[in-house]
């Protein structure tokens, strides 16, 4: 049987395209929200998820940060994806016939100024791979669709102008979730650790927590906060570190970090991508 990785959104979406650059060898398996791409992985319906955390554009997924704590699921890997919006109308149709331009609300002001430019009206989409299909659909050549090229490639749509997004660098950060962590494997480009903590009540609790890192020389390159079950006195942080557990300095970081919280989860060690650096 196939293995199959599970991704948000329908066939040609940025994270099927991740999907396709990362693991090629696994088939696709679409999935409405976060929410069903981390069950299909913990029923075994896929053996892994490609599952979106940051935009350097946009920012964080919030869906997503908020899923990760409860996912019972482990970090193997992660994957940095090229954002290259493209315009996409029926077969036959120009660039000049077009009046409307669907796609997520995400996507919309990422290619703010082509729109603009070439008086081209924004319609939100609940996702830009649906977008193109469609379009497809419609077979309407005033109407496109603001997503990837193998989304075009999929719904036989024409590319009517490629990489329109605003800025250069737009770039999507995923990671790749399985049912169980995998601590054995070392990187060429170095390590990454991911984890969730919560700080004691007490004085300082953060900044002494905080101090087992810096003085152990290891390089903290995430710490996001987090309310817990909507108190505003209870918090939880998501932090990313360079390194491996089983490193010494690693180890002892940890160590220090365990004396000041009440609670510390591992979401797993990966290998970090040549993209990072």
């Amino acid at each position: 049987m196939a293995r199959k990785i599970a991704f948000q959104g329908e066939l040609g979406a940025y994270g099927h395209q991740a999907c396709a650059d990362a693991r090629p060898e696994y088939d696709p398996l679409p999935c409405t929200t976060f929410h069903d791409t981390m069950a299909a992985i913990r029923e075994r319906r896929a053996d892994l998820g490609m599952v979106a955390v940051e935009n350097s554009i946009y920012g964080r997924v919030a869906d997503v940060h908020s899923l990760l704590p409860e996912s019972g699921l482990h970090i193997v890997d992660e994957a940095f994806v090229r954002v290259h919006v493209n315009l996409l109308g029926v077969r036959g149709a120009s660039l000049e016939q077009v009046r409307e331009a669907h796609g997520h609300v995400v996507i919309l002001p990422q290619c703010g100024l082509f729109l603009r430019e070439h008086g081209i009206q924004g319609t939100v989409s609940s996702d830009n791979a649906r977008a193109a299909r469609e379009i497809a659909e419609r077979n309407d050549p005033t109407h496109a669709a603001l997503a990837s090229e193998m989304a075009a490639q999929i719904y036989g749509l024409d590319v009517l102008a490629r990489h329109i997004e605003d800025h250069p660098n737009n770039t999507t950060r995923f990671l790749i979730m399985a049912r169980d962590a995998d601590f054995t494997r070392r990187g060429d480009h170095g390590m990454m650790t991911a984890f969730l903590f919560r700080v004691r009540n007490i004085p300082a609790a953060l900044y002494k927590a905080m101090g087992g890192f810096a003085t152990n020389g290891v390089n903290m390159v995430k710490l996001e906060s987090y309310m817990v079950n909507g108190s505003f006195t209870a918090t939880q942080f998501f932090a990313e570190i360079e390194g491996h557990p089983d490193d010494d300095n690693v180890k002892l970081a940890l160590d220090e970090l365990r004396y000041f919280t009440s609670y510390l989860n591992i979401l797993g060690t990966y290998p970090a991508d040549p993209a990072r650096h």
